[in-house]
């Protein structure tokens, strides 16, 4: 009871500033650790000095990023809606939100691997696999999708829904723990047993399946005085839950969702010059992650503290959290963005020792990682809509980033400049989501201030 009455003055009392330092340093930690550990697979398996392992890696990532979007769509979707049900005092809603989350997503997770499992062979070439990626992107996808994507899929969604009563510290553990094993694992499996991209893929399997086992004791310790609930009997499709966990989540989803479509494209274009170049696009991409996490870490893990107050009707405090959200969220996307510019060769280079691969990382990197700040802002208006339950405009913004506006920028830059106007696709479409989402967000938090 204590610690519950803890994290409601985190809500309700605590200093802004203090009170999103809470909530988004422990989710910024666990996301940046999260990217590290799935570098960690690229890292490991370039040590190999083989860039059609690296390249194979890199192929298998847009099937990965789906389960991203799984995660997303319960865990965002539902730690908004348990905020907003906390900020009215309604907790038995709270918990059958939790239940639909928590079960809804684990079966598609189930479901998803299933068929990705049984599709390998038609799924392959549509990745752009060729003779020398074939097997071992198979392999890879056979161990963390195939086998994989239930623990995949809902660590983060537990996290997401932990911290959305204010256990920040103890979502971003499980995450950060589940990463660190993954990279003790890695070079035990592809090393010391030799089993080279299919190692990397197993202790991601394991490493996520412990982490998952801590979440769910963690849940099953805090039941007592938690609105988290493990039980089917408290899972509904009633109350309009479904409905307003996904249409709040499905921005978030989308946003994974069509980073997949992106992906698919770009490794196909990429892959028409050399597996090579498509081991350099995958290293500069998994290093401006970083910058993509980092984002998205500050935005939603302030977004329980803006919809309990919008809800409760603590205006003040919802736009204070709002306005230090913007300052905190730009300042640290510009340092990461510079400091990835700089430092593009020397990153790419821990990757693999190849000349030639790193030559492709360093210049992919030094253009999409001009993306980052515009990035962090459209974020940053999403995250204003999701957590003051709004879902038209979420939708749109999510919908013009990844997979629509940067794909005919990809066809005509890569006709008009070759490979490196392939790379320049990502910054304009940040640009022109950028500028939309500011012509719906400005409006959106003068009304707000009214």
């Amino acid at each position: 009871m204590q610690k519950t009455k803890k994290n409601e003055e985190l809500f309700r009392s605590m200093p802004v500033a203090q009170a999103i330092l809470a909530l988004a340093v422990p989710t910024v930690v666990s996301q940046i650790i999260t990217i590290i550990y799935n570098m960690a697979d690229t890292f490991f398996i370039g040590q190999l000095g083989d860039p059609k392992q690296v390249a194979a890696a890199t192929l298998a990532m847009p099937l990965f990023m789906f389960m991203t979007a799984l995660s997303n769509l319960f865990g965002v979707g539902g730690a908004s809606l348990i905020s907003r049900f906390l900020g009215a005092g309604e907790r038995e809603k709270a918990s059958r939100c939790s239940a639909f989350c928590i079960w809804t997503a684990a079966l598609i997770a189930a479901i998803y691997g299933a068929l990705v499992l049984l599709s390998r062979p038609v799924l392959m070439p549509v990745l752009g696999a060729n003779e020398e990626t074939f097997g071992m992107a198979s392999s890879y996808l056979f161990w963390t999708i195939g086998l994989g994507a239930l623990p995949t899929v809902m660590n983060p969604a537990l996290a997401h829904l932990i911290r959305a009563e204010g256990y920040s510290k103890q979502a971003s553990f499980g995450v950060a723990f589940g990463g660190i094993l993954n990279m003790v694992l890695d070079p035990v499996f592809i090393y010391g047993l030799r089993l080279q991209i299919t190692g990397a893929a197993v202790a991601t399997l394991l490493s996520n399946s412990i982490a998952l086992l801590y979440f769910l004791a963690f849940i099953w310790k805090i039941r007592k005085n938690s609105v988290l609930t493990l039980s089917p009997k408290n899972y509904t499709l009633g109350e309009h839950i479904p409905a307003e966990v996904i249409s709040v989540g499905l921005p978030s989803f989308l946003i994974s969702m069509m980073g997949t479509v992106s992906n698919l494209v770009l490794n196909h274009i990429i892959a028409g010059y050399s597996n090579v170049a498509v081991a350099g696009m995958g290293i500069a991409k998994k290093l401006n992650m970083l910058a993509f996490a980092v984002g998205q870490g500050i935005t939603q893990g302030t977004l329980p503290l803006i919809g309990y107050n919008y809800t409760s009707g603590n205006k003040k405090r919802m736009l204070d959290a709002i306005r230090t959200l913007f300052v905190f969220s730009l300042a640290v996307a510009l340092f990461i963005a510079v400091l990835l510019y700089t430092q593009a060769d020397s990153v790419s280079r821990l990757f693999i020792n190849d000349s030639e691969t790193v030559a492709y990382g360093r210049r992919f990197l030094h253009i999409i990682c001009s993306a980052s700040p515009m990035t962090t802002m459209t974020f940053f208006a999403l995250t204003v809509f999701q957590a003051t339950g709004k879902k038209r405009q979420p939708i749109i913004l999510s919908m013009l980033r990844k997979g629509t506006v940067d794909v005919p920028f990809m066809i005509l830059f890569n006709h008009l400049f070759g490979i490196r106007g392939v790379a320049w696709a990502t910054p304009v479409a940040e640009i022109v989501s950028l500028m939309v989402a500011a012509i719906m967000v400005i409006p959106y938090i003068r009304e707000l201030t009214s």
